[in-house]
């Protein structure tokens, strides 16, 4: 159904190209998996399925992409529209129309589909992806996770041929994913869709895939093979595999179902047996940088919060997760002052966020908001850097310092839109973490890293930490969750459900608990760290 063929990508003055070598073919009615380290050209590939490489991007494109029998060189992506769905990363991005029912329809509007086939699809969509009663709802007051669900479900009611989903998993709750990841399954195995996607959260959905191909980046042919044989010599894999690495097992699980029956097997229970995981250093009793009474926020007809009381001290890490749409973004918002409380109150640093000058507030708190390009407007990193370390009054080039232990290897003259997602997101971070700001606050901080980039951004958020800021994050990452947070707040329809020590928190609940937890189940271990630590 898609076949490359030696195909290589070199945009307008790149260096170098930014993939080449690309040499396999995703037959009819598959699910295979890209993935590689960011930067390595996931998006290039993708894109260049659509046509939207190189017509709509530029640059050169060497070898051959056919889809469904047709050249994407001769056919432009309006041509390919009929055969080829595409979600890219950024939802805002796709959208068209204004409600959630018109956006559904749009595409087969486009396509000329009868109206009574039309209603039927919409409706069908709306169900399968749980968005029903959203769908008089106006895209720009949903939550980043409910636009990813439109975002795909828009692109499912044509019924294409093809999908090309660029990191569909990455702004929804566990759940929400889990449901968009079953409604693939459905279409590859009763449709014959063929889906190609992209996806750094791959502890989701790598045991779904038919095949993996990795893009190891630095100039190397992709890797094309099973889960468990691309996994085994991968630099990117989930935590089930990287358990299996440390504990030998061969072949590697792909499931927690597969690594609990080997974790009995082969007598890893039993070694951790009676050990402690390692627990992280409880905040002392630090005088709170944050505190949130009885916070209220309307937004239209929607209670966004209702009585959320939140208290952060000096050095703690809080993690808020729930569904989408629970209501972790607004409190964030309320936090920095872009959201103003109808009821309750909300101080930090002493200081009432709504009512304090932009200029006083940013050496209060910071946001690295999901929408990095919301923060940077500079032309190149090298300016964008020079920005912040001149509206922080700070030292010249400690931005560009925070970017390099960050971003490794990203040059000055790089113009921040030919960054990919995740590393947007990073020099966001880095901009922000420039003016030091006592109390940070990020959302969804870890949507399009890859996990060595995960595992640096938990380097730097520790730091901090240890040096006496207080950090919240809004996260469906689980994993993050686990390796960073000393509480986890749940939120559920704007209300606080649950607030206690991470390992309270996820250890019971099914929906947010990370893969060694459900892997070692009873036991309260929550990274592979802990388990490496303790065997150690």
């Amino acid at each position: 159904m898609i076949r490359f063929e030696d195909v290589s990508v070199t945009y307008e003055g790149a260096a170098g190209p930014a993939v080449q070598g690309v040499d396999f073919e995703v037959p009819e009615g598959e699910l295979v998996l890209l993935v590689g380290p960011s930067g390595t050209g996931k998006s290039t590939v993708l894109n260049s399925v659509s046509g939207l490489v190189p017509h709509f991007t530029g640059g050169t494109l060497r070898g051959r992409v056919t889809v469904a029998g047709r050249d994407t060189r001769s056919h432009r992506p309006r041509e390919l529209a009929d055969v080829v769905g595409t979600v890219g990363q950024d939802p805002l991005a796709h959208f068209v129309t204004d409600t959630v029912e018109d956006e559904l329809a749009y595409g087969m509007e486009s396509l000329g589909i009868a109206p009574a086939v039309m209603r039927r699809r919409v409706e069908e969509t709306l169900d399968l992806l749980g968005l029903a009663e959203l769908r008089d709802r106006a895209i720009a007051t949903l939550s980043g996770g409910q636009r990813q669900r439109v975002a795909i479900g828009s692109v499912l009611t044509p019924h294409p041929a093809v999908l090309v989903l660029d990191e569909p998993t990455s702004a929804l709750d566990p759940a929400a994913a889990e449901e968009v990841l079953a409604v693939l399954q459905r279409l590859v195995h009763d449709l014959g869709t063929t889906v190609l996607l992209a996806e750094h959260r791959l502890e989701r959905v790598v045991q779904y895939a038919d095949r993996v191909v990795l893009l190891p980046g630095d100039g190397a042919a992709p890797v094309c093979g099973t889960p468990a044989e691309v996994m085994a010599v991968s630099p990117v894999c989930p935590p089930v595999v990287e358990l299996g690495r440390l504990a030998g097992w061969s072949p590697l699980p792909m499931t927690v179902r597969d690594a609990r029956r080997r974790a009995t097997a082969t007598g890893l229970r039993e070694r951790l047996a009676g050990r402690v995981p390692e627990q992280r250093p409880a905040t002392g009793p630090a005088a709170p940088l944050a505190e949130v009474r009885s916070l209220g926020v309307r937004r239209g007809r929607v209670d966004a919060l209702r009585g959320v009381d939140l208290t952060v001290a000096a050095g703690e890490t809080v993690a808020l997760m729930g569904r989408n749409g629970a209501g972790k973004s607004t409190l964030l918002g309320a936090l920095v002052g872009l959201v103003e409380p109808g009821s309750g109150t909300v101080r930090v640093g002493g200081a009432v966020p709504h009512r304090t000058r932009p200029r006083d507030l940013v050496r209060l708190v910071g946001l690295v908001p999901q929408e990095p390009r919301d923060l940077l407007y500079a032309d190149t990193v090298g300016a964008e850097c020079a920005a912040a370390d001149r509206d922080a009054g700070a030292a010249a080039g400690t931005c560009r310092g925070l970017v390099s232990e960050l971003l490794p290897g990203v040059a000055d003259g790089t113009h921040p839109r030919d960054l990919s997602e995740g590393q947007r997101l990073a020099l966001a971070l880095a901009v922000v973490l420039t003016a030091r700001p006592p109390l940070l606050l990020l959302d969804e901080p870890t949507r399009g890293l890859d996990y060595a980039a995960k595992a640096r951004l938990v380097g730097v958020l520790r730091g901090l930490a240890a040096d006496g800021h207080a950090i919240v994050l809004a996260t469906h990452d689980v994993e993050l969750a686990a390796e960073l947070a000393h509480r986890v707040v749940l939120l559920a329809e704007g209300e606080v459900i649950a607030d206690g020590p991470t390992d309270d928190i996820v250890v019971s609940s099914p929906s947010f608990a990370p893969q060694v937890t459900k892997i070692l189940a009873p036991e309260r271990w929550l990274t592979v760290a802990q388990v490496r630590e303790a065997l150690a």
